[in-house]
């Protein structure tokens, strides 16, 4: 029960009787509307007086700073304002929010620090560092070309029968995304997947191959709590230790995936035009095949058309003569593999003891010296690199004329192999040109270094710490104590096969209606806290058993939810649509929605059957304690 000053404590948090305060309605109002934008981002056109324009750029090009293409002081346009837009997307929606909540004094200094510092085991700078440190290393291998030579194996062991490919690259993508999470297998294996369909010559349409390796990707990346951020939130909101957690969610989502698969292969996706019996390819040429693959991370090193190749074949080549750097591989895989072990038993060891050792604390060691090696490594082969960005290339437009295209880094990497820009062609720079100079001659030296933190998800952070305050103000204004009392009635009445359910359910929801998946497990994580700290007042304990229902439900549903409704439903299914449509495979909305609802409705149902029967025979009726 705790003592007394314990109970005073919770009973204050749980207080909600000031939700009819107009700074707490403002709360909910702004949270809700935050998530519609990040759901459907837009533009705002915001018009800036013509001066203050023209005194800025007089201003920027007297300092040396940038210079711009044209001189809005001597235009001809007429008019005393400009019109801008500015973008009102999932990184500046929640920022925005925040600044209004503390204008109106609705947040404060106690929100902000424990929305960023943490609260409640739930401590959001611990997850950042861990989740950005993990995914340089694991982007570090995706750079190295090991996925893609990997998938390349694969495709080569399914031969030219349809369904086993389906299978083996099937199988592929779900054993990846448990290693490694699925950022770098939609990264990697969204590109191959659209280069390997369009190379096809009897695969109508790539759907059946982009619709189940996203969904495999989200599927797989809850059976490891380094593979998602969701899982980072969860496991350090309710103390799990990381061999517990993906013990108890193992076998669902494996048999998730075990069921799915027929559904994908003989329901969803039956016809043959998707998923041929017998798939024909495109073959590489003789002078394609003795070709040394090029490193695609060194800028230009693709071939162009130039070379006289087709459309059909430069995808084929990505495909049948994948570039592998077998240093960077190798050093990459090792030093992920050793760190989520380290992980594993610095994680059992220290849980539930008094100073808990924060993960960054392994994985950021280990990302640093994995960049140290990228550094390294690129200034060996430094030599190589310059040349291949050097070498002449051809544009369309350039080969019927037989003009050539002389490369920015040409002049740079042939005046000197070892050295940076000139002092003299430094001086000649405004900061901006300066600058893009050097971040080119970058680019060339240290390709891997400079791809990795280019693909880095940056992003994410000011998303993630503003999503962590939003919520945090839920519940110091006394919404999530709300909440929390509907899900407890809602347990009370359907036990724990509803609890299993009803959080499933949620859970899937508000990935599309609640800042992603992300934000989903945050707002999730504090109402379960919520529904704890009733039952700690009220003296009636929650059963094990319908507390850890609820707990894996919601791993469930927030990994899964990602392949639901919206794009939105995750920052990797953003990702995923932006990279497909750089390769002209654009996907649209509502057919997002058509494919992965049968999708969802599956795995769904499959992955909380399973926890249903696995809580019932692994776990009792015996009070909860935490």
């Amino acid at each position: 029960m705790g003592s007394p000053v314990d109970v005073e404590s919770i009973r204050a948090t749980l207080d909600t009787s000031q939700i009819k305060s107009w700074r707490s309605i403002l709360t909910l109002i702004v949270f809700v509307l935050t998530n519609i934008n990040v759901l459907f981002p837009f533009t705002v056109p915001v018009y800036v007086p013509r001066v203050l324009i023209c005194a800025i750029s007089k201003t920027l090009v007297a300092l040396r700073i940038y210079n711009p293409p044209i001189n809005i002081a001597n235009n001809n346009r007429s008019g005393a304002f400009v019109r801008c837009s500015f973008p009102m997307n999932f990184v500046t929606g929640p920022l925005i929010a925040n600044l209004l909540l503390l204008a109106t004094l609705s947040i404060g200094r106690t929100e902000v620090h424990d929305g960023t510092i943490g609260a409640n085991n739930i401590a959001p700078y611990d997850i950042m560092l861990f989740f950005l440190s993990l995914a340089y290393i694991a982007i570090s291998i995706d750079a190295s070309g090991l996925i893609r030579y990997l998938a390349y194996r694969v495709l080569q062991s399914g031969g030219n029968a349809g369904h086993r490919l389906y299978l083996s690259l099937y199988t592929f993508f779900f054993v990846l995304t448990a290693a490694i999470g699925n950022d770098p297998v939609i990264l990697s294996g969204s590109p191959f997947l659209a280069y390997m369909t369009r190379v096809s010559v009897n695969i109508i349409h790539p759907r059946a191959w982009i619709y189940s390796q996203f969904a495999v990707a989200n599927i797989a990346s809850a059976i490891l709590v380094s593979s998602n951020p969701t899982n980072l939130v969860i496991a350090g909101a309710f103390s799990i230790k990381f061999i517990n957690y993906t013990a108890n969610i193992i076998i669902p989502v494996v048999v998730t995936g075990m069921v799915l698969f027929p559904v994908l292969l003989y329901g969803i996706f039956r016809d043959t035009s998707l998923i041929p019996r017998h798939i024909e390819m495109h073959q590489l040429s003789d002078e394609a095949q003795e070709k040394k693959p090029v490193n695609p991370n060194i800028p230009r090193a693709r071939c162009a058309l130039g070379d006289h190749q087709s459309e059909k074949e430069l995808p084929l080549e990505e495909i049948m003569n994948p570039y592998l750097d077998k240093v960077g591989a190798t050093v990459a895989a090792s030093i992920l593999a050793v760190t989520l072990v380290t992980l594993l038993i610095v994680n059992a060891v220290t849980s539930g003891k008094g100073n808990p050792i924060h993960a960054f604390w392994v994985t950021a060691p280990a990302a640093i010296v994995t960049f140290c090696f990228d550094l390294v490594w690129g200034w060996t082969k430094r030599h190589e690199s310059r040349r291949i960005a050097s070498e002449p290339r051809f544009d369309n437009h350039m080969v019927s004329s037989g003009e050539e295209e002389k490369h920015p880094t040409q002049e740079a990497s042939s005046a000197s192999a070892d050295a940076t820009p000139t002092e003299e062609a430094q001086e000649t720079h405004t900061l901006a040109e300066h600058l893009t100079t050097r971040y080119k001659w970058f680019q060339v030296t240290f390709p891997t270094s400079s791809t990795v933190l280019a693909h880095l998800p940056f992003a994410l952070v000011p998303f993630a710490f503003c999503m962590f305050v939003l919520v945090q103000a839920l519940v110091t204004k006394g919404w999530v104590p709300v909440f929390a009392h509907g899900w407890d009635a809602w347990v009370n009445k359907t036990g724990t096969v509803g609890a299993i359910g009803g959080m499933g359910f949620i859970s899937v929801i508000l990935c599309n209606f609640a800042g992603t998946n992300i934000g989903t497990s945050i707002l999730l994580s504090r109402i379960i806290q919520a529904w704890q700290d009733i039952h700690t007042l009220n003296g009636i304990p929650i059963s094990n058993r319908t507390f850890w229902a609820t707990v894996y439900s919601m791993v469930i549903g927030v990994n899964y939810g990602a392949f639901s409704v919206a794009f939105s439903a995750s920052l990797a299914g953003l990702l995923w649509r932006d990279i497909l449509s750089r390769k002209y495979i654009y996907v649209r909305s509502r057919d997002f929605v058509r494919y992965n609802l049968p999708i969802i409705a599956t795995a769904m149902v499959v992955g909380c059957t399973v926890l249903v029967g696995q809580v019932y025979i692994v776990r009792d009726g015996s009070p909860y304690d935490a």
